[in-house]
């Protein structure tokens, strides 16, 4: 077989598919959309393509019927919120992801609080307030430390951990009247503050079958030690160092993630792709959800990419065709793999882009370490250059912990570009994340 894939999507998250998937003797060529510098040496962009472009599905499905596409990747949320597997199931075409109705698990906080109360899924005490007035009035009555946050997407930065009622208070001013992410806070849901490590929980899944990925957890602050603002992820790691690391994990499966698929099936929604809640481990109750995801996480990506052994193409191909029943179980190599993310500076509010990157071609060079490229774009005569927030995603391998995180710190220190940000405590915390 000689299949061609299109990968939707630019950042680390769409290179490491299209790394993995490249591997495969399957596949012909790897095409993404609009890709990055990364995905650019693995194959062909079509870098004018627009993922907020109003036109963006319909340019993408004449892409996919010019160029014969087998197989179609999504990676961002927002295009699975828009419908793209709706639009592209309904030409026939073979799409990894969840339907529209399925991915509002994701697109909506406050749909998936109302289906995990119902189902009796553990998750933390809410509330779903829909005003201004009624938000201000449930901070004040609420204890806290309270969690805010916005319904809709808005790119892993619509969290608000508070620690005082004046700053919750703020957190609703900001999603509600300031509008910082624009529709996303019309709706806000505040809950309660669960003390516990969290861990990033991936399953595949065509609708019945389900199977469950090695327990990563990502690291969402900026800063060390949980400081600083939400970002998308700076950083990960795959497998989780316990023992019991087996047994919890298919805890998680069956008080989580098994009832969802049950729920959504239940609801008409029946789920196909990657569902990825987020998980806190909490002392006295167990595992409890956070929230859900529709599709693979990023970074976390980066590092099942380099623990992964089974064809990339086979696996998200049978989920697509709805034969994940057959396919052979997944086998991952041993020992762990570490992602640093290197991101801009002013990210994430501000990234400064089209700053040069120094150390790229040195670090590729490096064993067992891979390079994933994000907010990159290369021009011939000139390099590498930032052109997003976060900019790359420096990934190790190694049979300890400890050597897979000092691998990722080596090659870190090889890649260079002004006001470039990185958390140097990646990974380091992880023996804390399973109880």
């Amino acid at each position: 077989m000689h299949a061609r894939v299109l990968v939707v999507g630019s950042g680390g998250r769409e290179h490491a598919l299209a790394w993995a998937l490249a591997k495969s003797p399957h596949v012909q060529k790897i095409y993404t959309a609009p890709g990055n510098a990364g995905t650019e040496m693995l194959g062909e962009n079509f870098g004018k393509i627009v993922l907020h472009d109003h036109e963006v599905m319909e340019r993408l499905v004449r892409v996919a019927d010019e160029h014969q596409i087998d197989l179609v990747v999504v990676g961002p949320d927002e295009l699975l919120a828009q419908g793209i597997v709706d639009t592209f199931r309904a030409r026939g075409m073979s799409i990894f992801g969840p339907t529209r109705g399925a991915a509002r698990i994701e697109s909506s906080k406050a749909h998936a609080k109302r289906i995990m109360d119902e189902e009796g899924i553990p998750t933390a005490p809410f509330q779903i307030v829909e005003s201004y007035e009624a938000a201000e009035h449930h901070v004040l009555e609420r204890s806290v430390p309270m969690v805010v946050k916005a319904d809709g997407l808005a790119r892993g930065k619509g969290v608000f951990i508070c620690k005082t009622h004046d700053e919750a208070l703020s957190a609703v001013h900001k999603l509600m009247k300031e509008r910082t992410f624009g529709a996303a806070g019309a709706t806000v849901v505040i809950e309660d503050f669960l003390e516990g490590a969290e861990v990033s929980v991936h399953a595949l899944s065509s609708g019945t079958d389900m199977v469950l990925f090695p327990l990563s957890q990502d690291h969402k602050t900026l800063f060390e030690r949980g400081k600083g603002p939400q970002t998308g992820g700076m950083g990960a790691i795959a497998p989780l160092p316990h023992a019991d690391e087996a047994q919890v994990r298919a805890r998680i499966g069956e008080r989580i993630v098994t009832p969802l698929l049950r729920a959504l099936a239940a609801r008409g929604t029946s789920f196909s792709g990657c569902l990825y809640p987020g998980v806190k481990m909490t002392s006295d109750k167990g595992p409890m959800a956070l929230e859900v995801n529709a599709r693979f996480g990023d970074p976390e990506m980066a590092v099942y990419a380099m623990l992964l052994q089974n064809d990339m193409y086979e696996v998200l191909l049978s989920v697509a065709t709805g034969t994940l029943h057959s396919l052979p179980p997944l086998s991952w190599r041993e020992g762990y793999a570490v992602c640093v993310v290197l991101a801009s500076g002013g990210y994430p509010t501000l990234p400064r882009v089209g700053v040069p990157i120094e150390g790229i071609e040195r670090v590729a060079q490096m064993r067992n370490v891979k390079l994933f490229h994000a907010g990159t774009v290369f021009h011939k005569g000139e390099g590498f250059s930032t052109s997003g927030g976060r900019v790359l995603g420096v990934t190790a391998w190694g049979r300890t912990v400890q050597d897979a995180i000092g691998l990722a710190y080596d090659a870190v220190k090889h890649v260079s570009f002004q006001g470039m940000q990185y958390r140097r405590d990646i990974g380091m915390n992880a023996h804390r994340a399973v109880i």
